[in-house]
């Protein structure tokens, strides 16, 4: 009897799986050692500040505006969304920049999702159309030879 296994003997030495263990062990070091490091580095760096609008009520004094590029690279706020809205707190008198989502921003995002979602059906569509002909031109076939039998 043949076995059944596909891998090759060679590939079971023990010299060879000495290596691949090795192989493996340092790259997931590299990867495991470089993840280690960079949460390391970040949380040197930054010092948390909490901005005044989670701790106590604020008044939105500037409605949701896109960022211009300057605002972009300077402004954490406007990082996250490009949109950025002034709110006043309240207890402190503190006036802080606060990311948002814009109305015109959730529209055009809708639309897209939208557009890739009707793609898809259509695609989807398309494909089981083609099997469904498949499956029934195989189907004719098998009984086109089973009458051809008799």
């Amino acid at each position: 009897m043949e076995s059944d296994c596909r891998i090759p003997v060679a590939c079971c030495r023990p010299r060879v799986l000495a290596l691949h263990a090795l192989f493996w062990g340092l790259v997931s070091l590299r990867v495991f050692g470089a993840a280690l490091l960079s949460e390391e580095k970040t949380a040197a760096v930054k010092a948390v500040v909490t901005p005044c609008w989670l701790l106590e009520e604020f008044v939105v004094t500037t409605e949701c505006l896109q960022c211009t590029s300057f605002q972009t690279k300077s402004w954490p706020a406007c990082g996250q969304t490009g949109y950025v809205e002034k709110v006043n707190c309240t207890k402190s008198n503190k006036d802080e920049h606060k990311s948002c989502r814009s109305a015109v921003m959730e529209e055009h995002l809708f639309w897209k999702f939208e557009a890739a979602m009707l793609a898809l059906t259509a695609l989807f569509a398309v494909l089981v159309v083609i099997r469904q002909r498949w499956l029934d031109r195989l189907a004719s076939e098998k009984v086109r030879r089973q009458i051809e039998s008799i």
